[in-house]
């Protein structure tokens, strides 16, 4: 790995408010914030081209996002503007350059998380983890993946630790994605034998009756999302042979009454839209050797008679705190799509 790069902050401050020319001489305004300059130095030249982006795109999405002026010379890269605002920069650029020395992808998405991750003081330990401990991330056979907010470092650790574990809070945050990643990694390494993801198939506002085709044919579109994430971390083709073999199975929840789900990871998503009795009879199916994660928004419920009815609620009322329990809440600040989704999601929330 390459030694992190070298940088220094040099405030050029402007110490007393500069009065604007406004004929009112009691409008009075500072026009000129606390400047200051940053250079960062990189070792590894070899890296550059990714980390600044084609066109130099990565800098400009820097740039754009927290208020600074970057201008890159040889390896070397000069950060002007607030002061605040360059050391954020500072750190998000340090932190890109890290990701790309430890062989992990660079996308506008993990520069979005990054440059909300710098916001926090825990971002040495969620990018290269404790001092003497490994890099917290999650292989697959197609990516390693890394916790892109605090939360998610906690839910990481959560998913290799706890035996039942409840994800909550709104869409976006990456509640299911890091189980199903999880429970790949596990199926490929052969901690488990088998995969079980599961949803309720509630109507959201469509009756099921006027979909076409089976009853599977029905019920796939409710599924879709758990597909996706399985696509993501496998091979299309592995993920069909591993369904036909039933080494991975997707199915609602009804088809779990009257199971023992032994030596296997078993996801249940949308939980919120469970009722009291499915998620009694869902957790009840725990086995040997297994590992069952339930995620859920608890303000998106579906089902009549809607929060005092859900089974998510009423589980981690009961359950919290309970040894062998985990529980995860994820918030706004959390979403790692686009950032509009999480000002989506904060309105929403009030």
């Amino acid at each position: 790995m390459s030694r992190r790069p070298t940088n220094a902050i040099d405030p050029a401050a402007v110490p007393d408010p500069i009065l604007s020319d406004a004929p009112n001489p009691t409008d009075v305004r500072p026009i000129h914030a606390r400047r200051a300059q940053a250079e960062v130095s990189f070792e590894n030249q070899s890296l550059l081209t990714t980390l600044f982006g084609q066109f130099d795109a990565n800098l400009v999405q820097v740039e754009n996002r927290i208020g600074v002026f970057i201008h890159a010379r040889g390896d070397k890269i000069m950060i002007e503007g607030p002061e605040d605002a360059v050391a954020h920069a500072r750190d998000t650029l340090t932190t890109m350059y890290d990701r790309l020395a430890m062989g992990q992808e660079l996308d506008a998405g993990a520069i979005e998380a990054l440059i909300s991750m710098t916001n926090e003081p825990t971002l040495d330990g969620i990018v290269s983890a404790e001092k003497g401990e490994p890099p917290i991330m999650i292989r697959t056979r197609r990516k390693t993946i890394v916790p892109r907010s605090a939360t998610q470092t906690t839910y990481m650790r959560s998913l290799s630790r706890d035996d039942i574990i409840f994800a909550l809070g709104p869409a976006g945050t990456g509640k299911t994605y890091l189980a199903v990643a999880q429970a790949v990694s596990q199926l490929i390494s052969g901690s488990v034998q088998r995969l079980i993801l599961s949803r309720p198939a509630v109507e959201a506002g469509e009756k099921l009756g006027f979909l076409p085709g089976d009853m599977k044919d029905k019920v796939d579109p409710y599924l879709r999302p758990l597909y996706d994430a399985l696509n993501d971390c496998m091979p299309p083709e592995q993920v069909e042979r591993r369904i036909a073999s039933g080494e991975i199975e997707i199915a609602p929840i009804a088809f779990m009454r009257g199971r023992t789900l032994a030596d296997a990871f078993v996801i249940l998503d949308e939980a919120q839209n469970t009722t009291r009795e499915q998620m009694k009879m869902f957790l009840t199916r725990f086995g040997q050797n297994s590992r069952m994660v339930v995620c859920g928004d608890p303000r998106q419920v579906d089902i009549p008679g809607g929060d005092r009815m859900s089974g998510l609620a009423d589980a981690v009322d009961k359950l919290e705190g309970t040894e062998g329990f985990g529980t995860i809440r994820f918030t706004a600040a959390d979403v790692v799509r686009h950032p509009i989704v999480g000002r989506i999601v904060e309105a929403y929330e009030g």
